[in-house]
C-alpha cells in the first residue's frame, strides 16, 4: 500500500513538473529552502523600507522578467554631464586621445546634423500641412463669396479633394428639377453630336433657347431671346481671344447694331400692342407698314399732352418730329424719310443726312454733312423746344452726346437706344467722342446694380449689360440669383461654344476677375468655375449629366497643365467611389473591361484609361490602396494591382479571417486577381509574382493555425517554400530571403512565431501521448521536432532581415522546450 502511495506521489511530482517545463511564460527557478528563507528576510527589509507602492512597482516588473532594483543601480550610475561638453584639447603627440577625440567629434556631429535635419523636416512638414489647409480654406471662402471680384487672384495649388468616407457616396436619385433635366438633356445631345465628330449642327444658343420656350416664363424667353440677338454677329476664331475680338471695330459695329436691332424690334412690337388696344383712338386703319403704325402710336402717346413746343408743323394729323422719332425708335429709317419728304422742302439739309445715315448706319456721316448738321444744331437746335427734334439729330448727327433726352428716353431701352446710335467709328469733334467702352463703363461702374435696381429688376439689368456686349458680368449676376442661376449657367455655356466668352487664364481666379490686359471695364468668367458650383449639386446623384458638363471644360488646363475636363472625372470618381459605373468593370477570365460612362467622351486628347490610372494615383497619396487595386486592375496596370496587394496582404496576413474584414475582402480580391494573371498577356516581375503568390499561400497557412489544422499548416508553409523545415532546405532558404521582397519578410516574423506555436503544440501532444507510443517512434518524432526547432532559428540569425525581439527570444525558447 506504501509502494502504491509512493508512486502515485511520484506521479503528481512529474506531472507538476511537466506543467512547469511547459509554461512558456515563467522562467525555471531552483532554490534551496535556505536560499528561500534568506530572500524572503531580504524581501521583508525592502518592504520596511520603501513601502507599499515600490512593492507595486516591483511586482509589476517582477512578473515580466525585470530586476527594478539591479535597473535603478544602473540608471545611477549612468551621467549625461560630459556627454556633449567641448573636448579638452590634447597633444599631438598623443595618438590615442587624438583618435578618441576624432571618434566623438564624429559621434556629436552625426547627433547634432541628425537633430537640426529632424527639426528642418519637421518645420517643413508642418508649414506644408498649414499651407495645404490654408488653400482649402481659400477654395471654401471664393466658393462661397460668388459675388464680383475686381482682383485677380492665383492660387499655387490647386483646390483640394474633400476627405472621402469610409463608406463610398453612391449615386441616388435625380437631384434634378425639371427645367434643370431639360437643358441637361440638350447638352447630352449636343455633346453627342461633337463625340461623333458632327460637322453641321445647330448652335447650342439656339437648342437652349428652344427650349426655354417651353417653360412658359416670359423673361426667361426675352433673355434668351437677346442672347440669340447678340450671338448673331461674324463667327469668331476658337484661337483668339473674345475680349480681343470684342474690340475689333468690325465686331464692335456689329454689337452694336445688333443691339439697337433688338431694342428697336422690341420697340416696335410695343407699339404695335398699344395700337391694338386701343384701335378706336388710334385711328390706324388697314394700311400695314411703319408709318400708319407709327401715326397710330403718336396719336395715343401723345394724347391729352401739351404739344405746344413741338415745331414744324405735322404729318397727317400728327406733329412731325414725334413721327421722325419713332420711325426711327422702331428700326425704320425709310420711314422717317418719308414723314421729312412729306413735310415739304424746309428740311433738305437734313434728309440728305438722314440718306447718308441710311446707308451705313453705325458710320458718322460725311465730312461736309457732319459740319452742316453740328452748325445747325449749336445754333438753332440746341436751343429748340422740342424735344423730339433734339433727340433725332443727336441720333443721326452724333451733335451733342452729353444730352440725356429726359423728356423722350422714359425707359431704360429709350437711354440705351439713345447711346448706342450715338456711338460712331469716327467723329469730327474729339472732344465729345462717345465710345463703346465708355457706354459700357458707365453702365457697369458708374450705375452699376443699385441705380438699375437690379435684384429688383433682374431682367433689366441683364439686358442693358448683355446689350452693350458684357456677357460675363450679366451671366455671373444671374448666378447670383437663384430662379435665374441655371439660365445663366446655360447662357455662358452657348456663349463659349461660339468663342464670344472671355475666360480667365487661369481656372483658379475668381467668379468674375479682372485681367490688367483687358480694355476697361472687360470682365473675365471664370467657366470652369461656374460649372463646378452649377454640377456640384447634382453630381452624386446624375453623374452621366455632370460628366456632359464637364465636357465643357475638354479645352481647359488647370495649374499644372492636365486637362480640367480629366481632372473633374478622376475628383468625381474618388467623391464618388463607384468605379465601376464610370470606368466600366474589368471581367477576369477574358482580360476585356465593359464600358463605362466615360467611355462616350474618348478622343485623341481624352483616355478613360488614363482618368483610370490618375484616379488611382490620387487614392494611393490617399492611402486607399483597396481602392487603388480596383482602378488599377480597370487601367489594365497588372504590376501596380500586384505591389499594392502585397502591401495590404503583408499588413494582415497573420491575422483572424473576420467576415467583413480587411483579410477577408482580399481574399476575395486575390481570387480575381489570380484569374486575371492567368488570362493576361503579359508577365510582371518575376519577384512581385513570387512575393503574391507566397503571400496568397500564407494566408491559407494562417487560416490553418487559427483553425488548430498544424498538420495541414505545416504542409502549407512547405509548399511556399519561404522557410526551411529540415537541415537540407536551410541553405536555399536563406539565399531566398536575401532575394525577396520587403512585403514578403514583413510577413516572416509572424510565420516563425506561428511555426514555433506549431512546434511546441506538437512536443506537449508528444509528451502528452508517449506512454502510449514505442520508444522508438517517440525518440524519432523528438528528434525531427528539435532539428526543425534548430534549422528555424539558424535560418533567423543567418537571413538580413531584422526581425523584432520576441521573434528570437520565441525561437530561443522553443528550442530550449525541445531538449
Amino acid at each position: 500500500m506504501a509502494d502504491e502511495d509512493f508512486s502515485k506521489l511520484l506521479q503528481q511530482a512529474e506531472q507538476l513538473t511537466t506543467e512547469i517545463e511547459g509554461n512558456e511564460e515563467l522562467p525555471r527557478v531552483e532554490r534551496s529552502l535556505g536560499q528561500v528563507l534568506e530572500a524572503s528576510h531580504e524581501l521583508y527589509s525592502r518592504v520596511i523600507q520603501s513601502g507599499p507602492n515600490n512593492i507595486q512597482a516591483h511586482v509589476l516588473f517582477g512578473s515580466k522578467g525585470i530586476d527594478l532594483q539591479q535597473i535603478s543601480q544602473k540608471l545611477e550610475t549612468l551621467s549625461s554631464k560630459r556627454t556633449f561638453e567641448p573636448l579638452q584639447p590634447i597633444a599631438d603627440s598623443d595618438i590615442e586621445s587624438f583618435l578618441k577625440n576624432e571618434r566623438e567629434n564624429a559621434i556629436l556631429s552625426l547627433i547634432d546634423e541628425v537633430n537640426k535635419n529632424s527639426l528642418q523636416t519637421t518645420e517643413d512638414q508642418k508649414w506644408e500641412h498649414m499651407l495645404s489647409e490654408w488653400n482649402k480654406e481659400k477654395i471654401k471662402l471664393m466658393n462661397a463669396m460668388i459675388g464680383p471680384s475686381q482682383n485677380w487672384l492665383d492660387l499655387k495649388r490647386t483646390p483640394e479633394l474633400p476627405s472621402i468616407a469610409d463608406t463610398p457616396k453612391k449615386f441616388g436619385h435625380s437631384m434634378l428639377d425639371s427645367i434643370e433635366a431639360a437643358y441637361a438633356r440638350q447638352v447630352q445631345q449636343y455633346n453627342k453630336l461633337i463625340s461623333h465628330g458632327a460637322k453641321s449642327r445647330t448652335a447650342l444658343h439656339q437648342k437652349f433657347s428652344q427650349v426655354a420656350e417651353e417653360f412658359n416664363d416670359p423673361k426667361v424667353k426675352e433673355m434668351w431671346e437677346i442672347i440669340k440677338t447678340m450671338a448673331n454677329i461674324p463667327a469668331l476664331v476658337r484661337d483668339e481671344d473674345p475680349l480681343k475680338a470684342r474690340g475689333n471695330p468690325t465686331i464692335q459695329q456689329c454689337l452694336i447694331a445688333q443691339g439697337k436691332k433688338y431694342l428697336e424690334k422690341r420697340y416696335k412690337q410695343y407699339m404695335s400692342d398699344v395700337v391694338r388696344a386701343n384701335p378706336a383712338a388710334a385711328l390706324r386703319g388697314g394700311e400695314p407698314g411703319t408709318f400708319p403704325l407709327v401715326r397710330g402710336f403718336v396719336g395715343l402717346r401723345l394724347q391729352g399732352l401739351n404739344i405746344q413746343g413741338l415745331t414744324d408743323g405735322v404729318v397727317d394729323d400728327r406733329p412731325l418730329w414725334p413721327m421722325v422719332y419713332y420711325c426711327l425708335r422702331s428700326g425704320d429709317s425709310n420711314a422717317a424719310l418719308y414723314c421729312l419728304r412729306k413735310a415739304g422742302r424746309d428740311h433738305e439739309e437734313f434728309i440728305a443726312a438722314l440718306e447718308d445715315h441710311i446707308r451705313d448706319p453705325e458710320k458718322a456721316l460725311s465730312d461736309k454733312l457732319q459740319t452742316e448738321i453740328n452748325l445747325k444744331y449749336r445754333l438753332q437746335i440746341r436751343h429748340s423746344t422740342d424735344p423730339y427734334k433734339r433727340a433725332v439729330y443727336c441720333v443721326v448727327g452724333c451733335c451733342d452726346v452729353s444730352d440725356e433726352h429726359s423728356e423722350v428716353a422714359r425707359t431704360a431701352d429709350d437711354y440705351l437706344w439713345l447711346k448706342l446710335s450715338a456711338i460712331k467709328t469716327r467723329s469730327n469733334n474729339e472732344s465729345e467722342t462717345f465710345s463703346y467702352s465708355d457706354l459700357q463703363k458707365m453702365i457697369l461702374e458708374e450705375y452699376g446694380e443699385t441705380h438699375y435696381h437690379a435684384y429688383e429688376k433682374p431682367l433689366v439689368y441683364f439686358q442693358v449689360l448683355t446689350l452693350t456686349g458684357q456677357f460675363e458680368p450679366a451671366i455671373e449676376f444671374l448666378s447670383r440669383i437663384p430662379r435665374y442661376q441655371v439660365h445663366g449657367v446655360h447662357m455662358a455655356l452657348a456663349l463659349h461654344d461660339i468663342y464670344m466668352l472671355g475666360t480667365p487664364r487661369n481656372v483658379q481666379a475668381p467668379l468674375l476677375s479682372v485681367d490688367t490686359d483687358d480694355p476697361v471695364p472687360l470682365r473675365r468668367l471664370n467657366l470652369a468655375r461656374l460649372i463646378l458650383l452649377y454640377v456640384r449639386k447634382f453630381e452624386l446623384s446624375d453623374p452621366s449629366d455632370a460628366l456632359n458638363y464637364y465636357f465643357f471644360l475638354r479645352n481647359l488646363k488647370d495649374p499644372s497643365g492636365k486637362n480640367l475636363f480629366m481632372c473633374c472625372c478622376t475628383d468625381l470618381a474618388l467623391e464618388s467611389r463607384d468605379y465601376d459605373l464610370l470606368f466600366g468593370r474589368m471581367e477576369a477570365s477574358t482580360g476585356l473591361r465593359t464600358s463605362g460612362l466615360l467611355d462616350q467622351f474618348n478622343n485623341p486628347h481624352i483616355d478613360s484609361k488614363v482618368i483610370a490610372l490618375n484616379a488611382a494615383e490620387q487614392l494611393v497619396n490617399k492611402g486607399l490602396f483597396e481602392d487603388a487595386i480596383i482602378v488599377y486592375d480597370i487601367a489594365g496596370n497588372l504590376e501596380k494591382v500586384l505591389e499594392l496587394f502585397c502591401v495590404l496582404l503583408a499588413q494582415v496576413v497573420s491575422a483572424g479571417g473576420e467576415a467583413g474584414g480587411l483579410r477577408a475582402r482580399l481574399s476575395e480580391l486575390a481570387e480575381h486577381v489570380s484569374r486575371r494573371l492567368r488570362a493576361a498577356d503579359t508577365s510582371p516581375p518575376p519577384s512581385l509574382l513570387d512575393a503574391y503568390t507566397k503571400l496568397c499561400k500564407l494566408c491559407t497557412f494562417f487560416d490553418h493555425f487559427h483553425s488548430e489544422n498544424y498538420e495541414a499548416a505545416l504542409e502549407t508553409v512547405r509548399t511556399c517554400e519561404l522557410v526551411p523545415l529540415n537541415q537540407g532546405e536551410l541553405e536555399a532558404r536563406v539565399a531566398g530571403a536575401r532575394s525577396a521582397r520587403g512585403e514578403l519578410l514583413r510577413a516572416l516574423p509572424a510565420v516563425l512565431r506561428a511555426l514555433c506555436h506549431i512546434l511546441i503544440a506538437q512536443r506537449q501532444k508528444l509528451r502528452t501521448a508517449q506512454s502510449t507510443l514505442a520508444a522508438h517512434t517517440a525518440t524519432k518524432q523528438l528528434e525531427w521536432l528539435r532539428e526543425q526547432a534548430e534549422v528555424l532559428n539558424t535560418f533567423a540569425g543567418n537571413i538580413a532581415y531584422r526581425m523584432p525581439g520576441d521573434t528570437y527570444s520565441q525561437l530561443a525558447q522553443m528550442q530550449i522546450l525541445m531538449n
